[in-house]
């Protein structure tokens, strides 16, 4: 098998208070490759968010070896590890995360206009006008996010993520906040997005949506355990 997109070695998240220690990951190993379709499953309060950060670079582990395309990146500042997210990780929330104050147009321009070498303005406004074309959100451009449907917010969502090209698209319940209609139309999608290519990671806690991946990883404790059908990582 070729090189991984991404890998994790040792992986361990220690939070620390005066009163007590709480180790939210302990020696997780993963890698992810590319194409992959994975999906992160476990009950609340197991680390899934806490993983999910650390892979997106929200967050840095206490110890342990994270390397995206063979760049380690477990040990980078907060300023470092935010370069690197830009050009390299996209993210869909549940929450959508669009800004109301700007159209949706100049909400999925943000990753470009925050890039280190900055995209010619025709170059990014032709990339983002087909990006909107793809999704069927043309005609909403100038719209505000609280002029549209949760369904259609998920939309532009998931083309601010992809609008950079980024290596891995992390996908944290991304139906959580619709009916299962959209939720079934969003998940389409994003099949469609991996069967075209994209390398994608999801957390879920749908088990109709998790069984959509390539590869089912189980979260019951701080350790990340394969499903029994899969061989080990």
């Amino acid at each position: 098998m070729s090189k991984p997109i991404l890998h994790m070695a040792g992986i361990t998240k220690v939070f620390n208070t005066e009163e007590m220690e709480t180790h939210a990951l302990r020696g997780v190993d993963l890698s992810i490759y590319l194409g992959e379709f994975v999906s992160i499953c476990g009950p609340s309060g197991c680390g899934k968010s806490t993983l999910l950060s650390i892979l997106g670079l929200l967050d840095l582990p206490t110890a342990g070896s994270y390397q995206i395309e063979g760049t380690e990146v477990a040990q980078l500042s907060l300023s470092e590890a935010a370069t690197i997210r830009n050009e390299k990780v996209g993210f869909i929330f549940q929450s959508f995360n669009l800004i109301d104050e700007l159209s949706v147009y100049d909400n999925i321009a943000l990753p470009l206009r925050y890039r280190r070498q900055p995209i010619p303005h025709a170059e990014s406004d032709k990339k983002l006008k087909e990006c909107l074309e793809k999704v069927g959100m043309s005609h909403r451009a100038s719209h505000k996010p609280n002029q549209l449907s949760g369904g259609q917010q998920q939309r532009i969502a998931i083309v601010r993520a992809l609008v950079g090209t980024p290596s891995l698209l992390l996908v944290d319940e991304p139906t959580g906040n619709l009916d299962s209609r959209n939720g079934d139309a969003v998940m389409e999608m994003l099949r469609q997005l991996n069967s075209d290519g994209t390398t994608l990671c999801m957390v879920t806690h749908d088990p109709r949506y998790a069984d959509m991946a390539s590869r089912l990883l189980h979260i019951s404790t701080p350790q990340l355990v394969k499903e029994p059908h899969e061989t080990a990582l």
